[in-house]
This record gives structure tokens, sequence and C-alpha cells, in this order.
């Protein structure tokens, strides 16, 4: 149907051809029931998911600054007072104690986040911006449903396709040939007013900000049915529509989050679409969409026409052992796929938890930016798959941090620089969050910083670096002041912080505050080299970088443990939970470079004791940081024992932080429940199975997994040095490569054949 659909719509032009199902296209024999089961769509801020059915039809439409809450200043002004007493306590071994006084005097003002439970108070929570149901009138059969990611266009049954246009801001539902009568109408539960006139559902709205007297953020909708023949009405709030031929639905959203006039664009859009026809709207879109997603492929051997099944059989007979490398290519491109519909160059926001996409009004953990991993997580795949232009908003959020993360670091360590804890909100929270198990976590920002020199690593773009290094220099001022010696080796370290959500048992308790976990030793020392680094490339600050640089020696090293293991803290703590998703020691090996195999082989063995003990489960994101691990150490077959872990189909939907990881039939990531940044972390994994780069060398196949050795292909990964790399490979071996770019010719190239 979508073939002859654009053959319709684009009459007199070459009909545009599908790609192979098996990398490109996402298949469904029945349509989907719950939000998990949905095609996502989206053009970086309007997003959709679309249900297909019988009778009735669902639409979810997202809107990337839906969120409720508002600023408010959750900074202790006076907390930095109490830091000598929390760390004397610490530098004593008294953690317990510690732990006690920095809930006390030492988390953030207010609720904070409200334990993830953010909606009605001042943090806020993203939120759905509603749902869209067209009600049939007589029986309809229900609907298969296909994605196809090369065009970014669902396809539901032989009646419809959908897609969100970027070009035009809007969200498009079109049908072709069909004439059966339908009711439209929307539904949001709360704070929205809805009218219907003539063609066109208007919704407004206000979501709570969470403070008395203060403006939550507004909002407005319009739905508008654009007919080829036949007749609409208003009937309450809803329409009656009555098409003799096709029709098409086309939805604008805004908010006021950033844009005092969203009401008028949201008409202008509207209007505008609906002047233009479903074909020229769909060539628009597809043309804009295809300059981002055909810069970079990759090919895995076939399993014939098993490879063509729905993807939701391919699941459950990969989870039987039948392993499939084209499922693999395939979740890759999904993952490639999901960053351009989520985070395009120009969106007002980086990707939040559930990149864009939502159905609840109280979305898990307030749908937020979690930045002790998360956050950090959904760029990965950004540089090395030829996307690093729609990691900008990050790069742009992360510099409008730094006014209160400066504010923060005063009130709490009476420091210069900025900094930044555990999660964060379109209002740039920056405070320690409300509990001391896991809100003191303040290395954050240092790691955000860390994807802003990716970047340039990446692109050589001195411009970048320049517009970007007060933000990488302001974190590094901040830890040069806040570090203190440690009393028994004498070692600089942080205090007080986390390791990420993780406990250690001191005594007869469980504990978090500590000083100095190896991840914060690990993201300091990254931060403070790559701050020396573009203070010479951009030839200042020389005095400034020779500090950083005499500091880096006194900073506590990556150790082993008695047992061989890398040690997460100071001490060799006993573990209460030694299979905890999070492995953040390993900081070091993944996603930066302190732990090589060829470099450190002490400390790359370490981790691999460490990652046996940590176990193979784990929830979703967890499973995909272990396939960049396992790479990393250039374990092909552990990798791919990860991915395919993570590719188990699950329809779980409460909360499972320990073996509930996989993957939802509509290959959304399970936490459970969903958080899309497994599907993000896997798909960089993927690709550090096939290439990882370093200034000095790309290393081609470091990790192939046997499954995917008899023959594949490369197109378009980006490597460190602004260069291009296209490879094949036959056998296991390469046969052939090319590095494209500036300074092409003095990186070394290894690679098995080579």
């Amino acid at each position: 149907m979508f073939a002859a659909f654009l053959a319709n719509c684009l009459a007199g032009s070459t009909p545009i051809q599908l790609e192979s199902g098996r990398f490109n296209q996402l298949s469904y024999s029945k349509p989907a029931e719950k939000f998990y089961e949905a095609l996502p769509l989206g053009n970086g801020r309007i997003g959709a998911l679309v249900f297909g059915g019988g009778n009735v039809e669902r639409i979810i439409l997202n809107e990337s600054t839906m969120w409720s809450g508002s600023y408010y200043d959750a900074d202790r002004a006076d907390a930095f007072k109490n830091l000598p007493e929390i760390r004397r306590l610490l530098i004593e071994g008294k953690n317990k104690e510690a732990q006690a006084l920095v809930q006390k005097t030492f988390v953030c003002q207010g609720p904070g986040s409200s334990y993830g439970n953010g909606k009605d108070g001042p943090f806020g929570c993203y939120q759905v911006f509603g749902k869209l149901q067209i009600e049939h009138e007589g029986q309809v059969e229900p609907s298969s449903l296909k994605l196809h990611l090369a065009q970014a266009t669902a396809e539901i049954g032989n009646r419809a396709v959908a897609f969100a246009s970027k070009p035009d801001e809007v969200f498009v539902y079109t049908s072709k040939e069909w004439n059966k009568a339908f009711m439209l109408s929307f539904d949001r539960g709360e704070n929205c007013s809805i009218t219907a006139q003539g063609d066109t559902i208007s919704v407004r709205g206000q979501l709570n900000s969470g403070q008395k007297g203060v403006e939550g953020v507004r909002f407005a909708g319009e739905f508008r049915v654009v007919l080829e023949g036949g007749s609409v009405k208003a009937v309450g709030n809803k329409l009656h529509v009555n098409p003799t031929r096709g029709y098409t639905i086309i939805a604008s959203l805004g908010t006021s989050m950033f844009d005092p006039n969203f009401e008028e664009k949201v008409r202008k859009q509207v209007n505008s679409a609906s002047k233009k026809s479903s074909g020229d709207l769909f060539a628009r879109h597809q043309a804009e969409f295809s300059k981002f997603y055909d810069r970079c492929s990759i090919s895995l051997p076939s399993r014939g026409s098993e490879s063509f099944k729905p993807t939701d059989q391919r699941l459950l007979e990969n989870a039987k052992g039948v392993h499939d490398p084209t499922l693999a290519a395939l979740y890759f491109n999904f993952g490639r796929y999901l960053m351009i519909s989520a985070s395009r160059p120009d969106s007002p926001l980086p990707m939040n938890l559930q990149g864009i996409w939502a159905e609840e009004l109280q979305t898990p953990w307030n749908g937020d930016f979690h930045l002790n991993i998360n956050l950090q997580m959904n760029y990965w795949p950004a540089e090395v798959t030829g996307l690093g232009d729609c990691a900008k908003p990050l790069f742009e959020f992360t510099k409008k941090m730094v006014p209160n993360g400066s504010k923060t670091a005063k009130a709490y360590y009476n420091a210069p620089g900025w900094v930044a804890h555990w999660a964060t909100n379109p209002w740039f929270f920056t405070s320690p969050g409300e509990d001391a198990s896991w809100g003191s976590t303040g290395s954050c920002g240092a790691w955000l910083s860390a994807h802003m020199w990716d970047h340039y690593a990446f692109t050589g773009d001195k411009k970048f670096l320049k517009d970007a290094y007060p933000t990488m220099k302001g974190a590094a001022e901040f830890f040069l002041s806040m570090l203190i010696k440690e009393p028994k080796h004498g070692w600089l370290v942080t205090a007080p912080s986390n390791s990420p959500e993780n406990s250690f048992r001191l005594g007869n308790d469980s504990l978090t505050t500590c000083m100095g976990p190896t991840i914060d030793n690990q993201i300091v020392r990254e931060l403070f080299t790559n701050v020396v680094n573009s203070a010479k490339v951009l030839g200042q600050d020389s005095e400034f970088a020779k500090k950083l640089e005499s500091t880096i020696p006194q900073l506590a090293p990556t150790r082993l443990g008695p047992d061989g293991r890398i040690m997460e803290w100071l001490e060799p703590y006993e573990e209460p939970e030694p299979k905890h998703r999070h492995v953040s020691h390993l900081y070091g090996l993944h996603p930066a470079f302190e732990i090589d195999v060829d470099k450190t082989p002490e400390l790359a063995e370490g981790a691999r004791k460490t990652l046996a003990r940590r176990g193979d489960d784990g929830t979703g994101w967890s499973l995909a940081w272990k396939i960049n691990f396992w790479a990393r150490l250039r374990d092909g077959e552990h990798a791919l024992l990860q991915l395919n872990k993570l590719l188990r189909p699950t329809g779980s939907e409460g909360f499972n932080y320990s073996n509930g990881g996989g993957t939802y039939k509509n290959l959304f990531d399970a936490h459970p429940p969903f958080q899309i940044d497994g599907n993000f972390g896997a798909t960089a994994g993927i690709a550090e199975m096939l290439m990882q780069s370093q200034p000095d060398q790309i290393l081609l196949l470091p990790a192939l997994p046997n499954a995917w050795a008899a023959e594949g292909e490369v197109k378009g990964f980006r490597a460190r040095g602004g260069l291009k790399v296209d490879f094949k490979w036959k056998d296991g071996k390469i046969v052939s490569h090319k590095v494209t770019g500036k300074g092409a010719g003095k990186v070394k190239v290894r690679g098995p054949g080579l």
C-alpha cells in the first residue's frame, strides 16, 4: 500500500522505492494495543505514537517542551558551612554520620524531584500532549503496521500513512481512497479546553507550575481535517468526517516555554500545511529526513527469508537462539532513526529519559534528564554515526546550565566554576538531589563537558571548541577548587559524593556517601586532560592549563582490589548488591579510554573480572552499557551475548531494577518501564563492535562475533580526527577500507587482514 500511496501522491514523478525490510523496516501483523507496541514518529520536537486499529485508532501526541513545573531556587544558600564537618567525618571513616549530615544539610531545598513524582511540584514532569482518536463508522478490519525507517513513515494497513514533518512542523496522517465516515476527537485528561469549529479541533491549556502565583507552561494544538471530497462538521468538541475520497489530518502543537507567540505559530503552521497536498508534504518531509538518515549504514549477514518476518516474531526467535544478524542491523538503524526523530540541530531541548515519547501525565522518573549516565548515553551514537549535529541540543543545554550551576557551586562548595548533580529539568536544576543516597553525585557537569570535547575530536571544528571552552573550563575550575586530600595516600578526591545509585557495606551499615568514588576520579582526570588539550588547540589559558597538568598526577588512580577487580571506592568495601545495574567504576573503559587492552592490560583484566562479578543481566540501559564494555575489551562473543539479552522480548510494565531489561515489541528499550537510553547505548555498542577510534588509531572489527563474520559492510562511520570510514569484510577479515578527511594519511588503521 505504501508504494501505491507514494505513486498516487507523487504522480508524474518516480515513485520512491522501499529499502530492504531486513534493515530498515519494522512490521507487525496486527495493530498496537499498548504504548510500547506503537510506532514512534518525530521531527525533533513533535512526537507521535501510531497504534493503528480496527474500528478505533489511537495516536498519542507529544511536544518536547510539554513540561509542568517552573524555576525554583533549590539551593541551600549556606550549605557550604556544613562542608568542613561532612569532610571531617569522611576523613575519619565515619561515613554513616557524614551521610546523615548530608541528608540533613546538604540536599536540595524543597521537594526536589519528589522522588520521581514531580508532576504537580516545582521540579515538574514531562507530560503527554494528548491523544487523537479516530472512531470509524461500521466494521473496519484491524490493521497491520509498518514503520519505514528510511522514509520516517508509518503505514497503517491498507488505508493510511503518517509522518512527522520537520519542514512544515506538523504531524500528518493521510489516507487515500478511503470513504468510510469517522469521528475525530482529542483528549488529555486534565488542564486543557477542547473546542471544535468547522474542520478544526482547537486545544488550549496550561500545566501546573508547582508554585502559587507562578504561571505554568501554556500549550496549544490545532487538528485540521483536509478532504479531497465529502463533508466535515463539528459535533460538540469533536469532528464528524464523511470523506468520499481521501483525507488528511494535520496536527500542529506548541508551548510557551521558549516562544511567547506559540499560539500564532501553531495556527500559521496548520494553515500553511493545509494548503499543500499530502504528496508535497511527504516529499518535503522525506527529502529533509534522508539528509540525516542516509549518512551511515551497516550490512550484516542475512538469514534469507527469515529476516523478513514480523519484527515481534524476529525478537521471539532471536530469544530462542535463532540469532539473526540482520536484527542487530535493524536495531542499529532504529537507534539512528530515533535520534533523528527526537533530536534535530534546532530542537529546543535534548532528549529526555523517553526521548520525546510519553503516554502519561506522570511519566516514570518525571521523564527528566538524568545526568549520572542516562542523558549522556542518549547521545553516545551521535558522533560515530555521522549525527554529531543532532547533539547540538545537548551542547546548548549544557551551556545554559552554567549560570545556575555556578550558583550551586557557591552555595554548597563555596567554589568557582559550575556543578551539576544527578538530574535536571528545563529550568536547569543543578542542586543535589533530595536524598543523600543518590543525590550527591556531583561529577555530572564534567561528564556532559566530555561530549563537547568529543564533538571537537570527531569534527576538528575549532569554532565549536572556542564556543564550548568556557563551559568546559568552568567545570574544571569547580573541581580544581573543591578537591581535597584523602588521608591514606594524599590523593586529591571529591567529597562528598556517591558512586551512582550503588551502596557499600561499612560495618553493619549499607551506605552511599563517600570520598573519591572511582567514577569521579576518572571523569575529573578526563575533564582536566580535555581542558588542557582545548587550551593548547585554541592557544590560550596556558597558566590554567599548567595548573591542571600539575594536578592530574595527584588525582586518585584507578586501582585493582585484592580480588583483582577494579575498585569502585577508595577502599575495597563489600557490596550489598554485587549484581548492581550501574558499573560506574568502568567509566575509564567506556566511554573514556583510560582502561585499554593494549596500554593498560592489567586494568583491562581487572575490568573483565569486574564485569564477570556484575553478571550478564540487568536493566535495559545497563545491558547496553555492557555491550560497549565488552566491545572495548575486544570480546565480540560477550558483546553479542549482552546484545541478545537486551533484545529479549518483554511486556513488563512495572519497575524492575535487576533482571528485567529487554526490548518491547516496537523495539523500545525496557528498563523496564520504557527508557530510551538503552536504545542509544546499544546502537553505540554495535558501532563499537565494528569500529573504535582514538586520536592515533582506528580499529576495524575490534569485537566482531563469529555470527557476523561471514561478510558485512559499513558506510559512513566517523572517526576522531574529522575522518569518514567505509570498509567491507569477508570471513572475518577486512577486504577493503577507505578513510577520508583531512589527516587521513596520518592515522594508523588496524584490523584483521590488514
